[in-house]
């Protein structure tokens, strides 16, 4: 069985105002301090208004499910106590005047000297997925047949369409911002293991980027574990909708690494294609039409979600995970993504409602 393990960013809000507070450590600490909550599980992110979660390996996508609801009553719960709520919502809805400090560590001080006003813009919150491939070689081989999903898997997620109180018209505004740095967008396609070394030296020889956890690639290899690491996601509302895209995650990766022991050529796919495919897919979510992976044609995003299952479905099947990524699947098209929850509620209720949502399920029950 394919290993998988979920890491998940929050923003923490003031109850009344709604904006970032700069509580992470003290909620961070709180946290840690509670019985169920194992060391490392909880982090600091690159702003004081962010904290992190980071589950266990886990074999099967129940217990992913256990992970993230454990954490993140832990945190919310951390967070009442230091007068503040637990938001998973992928974009902070507002921001003060005031930029949110950066977390005190070297690395975070030197990116925000690089890239100040970029730095204080950084009230988003993603959600990765680390799935196991047996060594590099073949994580970069998973990596060439992954790429051309990572539009389809951006629009199932996306969860930021508001932006200092207004509504973006992007389903996912984390990625237009993300998007800035200067190793970021869909991943490239690389020939061998030794080709995606080599780019990745010259980058850092040349000194434009700092180390390797600044290529922002929206999947890369993990430098810290044997995994293939997805990261185009945005954070969910709903603990269900993570497992539901690390299900997701692990069966493309299963079905990559199969493709790649039967000799089945990846598919070709340029990069400018992908990343306009990715633009679209960040402005319309579900709503409208999403690049076809083998016809490299806009289509339905309803019969494009139906090629994705028809190309998974033996690696779900293997995994004993049809059933659950099915019914889970079945309930984000019933309910629309989290991007169309938000701009539901902002519509219904206005902020308040909308910050009820992106702190009420997802701080406590995730449910």
């Amino acid at each position: 069985m394919i290993t998988v393990g979920v890491e998940e960013e929050y923003v923490l809000l003031d109850p009344v105002t709604h904006l970032p507070v700069a509580r992470a450590e003290e909620v961070r600490a709180a946290a840690g301090l509670v019985s169920w909550v194992g060391e490392g599980e909880v982090q600091n992110e690159l702003l004081q208004a962010q904290v992190e979660v980071a589950t266990p390996v886990c074999t099967d996508l129940d217990e992913v499910a256990g992970h993230l609801l454990r954490l993140r009553h832990a945190l919310g719960s951390a967070a009442e106590e230091y007068g503040c709520r637990l938001a998973s919502s992928a974009a902070a809805p507002l921001r003060d005047a005031v930029p949110v400090p950066v977390t005190q560590k070297p690395r975070y001080l030197k990116m925000r000297d690089e890239a100040c006003r970029l730095v204080d813009e950084q009230l988003i919150n993603g959600m990765h997925v680390h799935v196991a491939v047996p060594d590099r070689e073949m994580g970069v081989a998973a990596l060439n047949r992954l790429r051309v999903w990572l539009p389809t898997l951006l629009a199932m997620s996306s969860n930021s369409p508001l932006w200092d109180g207004c509504d973006t018209g992007f389903a996912s505004w984390r990625t237009i911002v993300f998007g800035r740095w200067p190793v970021s967008g869909p991943t490239p396609f690389f020939r061998t293991l030794a080709d995606y070394e080599e780019r990745v030296e010259a980058l850092l020889e040349a000194g434009l980027i700092a180390d390797r956890g600044q290529l922002y690639w929206q999947a890369r290899l993990s430098e810290r574990y044997p995994t293939l690491e997805v990261r185009c996601l945005d954070v969910q509302l709903d603990a269900s909708d993570a497992v539901l895209l690390a299900g997701i995650a692990r069966a493309l990766v299963s079905t990559a690494i199969a493709e790649e022991k039967a000799g089945i050529a990846p598919p070709d796919c340029s990069q400018e294609l992908l990343q306009a495919a990715m633009w679209h897919a960040a402005r319309h979510g579900l709503d409208s039409t999403l690049m076809d992976p083998k016809g490299h044609r806009l289509r339905s995003a309803g019969d494009v979600l139906s090629l994705l299952m028809q190309y998974i479905t033996p690696a779900l099947e293997e995994a004993g995970d049809e059933r659950e990524v099915g019914s889970l699947l079945h309930r984000l098209l019933r309910r629309g993504t989290p991007a169309d929850r938000q701009r539901r509620a902002l519509a219904d209720g206005g902020m308040t409602a909308l910050v009820d949502l992106i702190t009420g399920q997802g701080a406590a029950t995730g449910g």
